[in-house]
């Protein structure tokens, strides 16, 4: 799939939304800047988030909730980890929980705990500046 624009990334999120049944686990690859967070903007808003969703890069996570549904969207972002810790027993827990989401970004140090289960989501910059999604499961 090819997206466009930033309002079609967050579409494509919307849409991700409606297809995903907690719980559930998303990786998500890519480059910097390539927009994986504008996509977890859009699966919030699916969902039914309305908080501002924001990169996690320094925090390493954040969580969010749908009260009214009562489901979680936890966002993990090992970018900055080359020992993910603790942060790996957090990312177990959130994997588990049942009414969870959870995405991650720059998962190679904790690729021993992801499920096999998971959605993968590929993003490429194009030579035009638009982006390739390639989604697998």
């Amino acid at each position: 799939m090819i997206i466009h624009s930033e309002s079609e990334m967050i579409a494509f999120g919307e849409q991700l939304a409606k297809d995903i049944i907690p719980p559930a686990t998303i990786e998500l690859i890519g480059d910097i800047g390539v927009g994986k967070t504008t996509l977890v903007k859009g699966l919030a808003k699916g969902l039914g988030i309305t908080d501002d969703v924001t990169s996690p890069s320094f925090v390493i996570s954040k969580t969010y909730r749908d009260v009214k549904n009562s489901t979680t969207l936890t966002h993990f972002d090992f970018y900055r980890l080359s020992d993910p810790g603790i942060m790996q027993s957090e990312l177990s827990e959130s994997i588990e929980a049942p009414s969870t989401i959870t995405v991650i970004e720059w998962a190679e140090a904790v690729k021993n705990v992801l499920p096999k289960n998971r959605i993968t989501i590929t993003i490429n910059y194009n030579d035009d500046g638009n982006r390739t999604i390639r989604a697998t499961k």
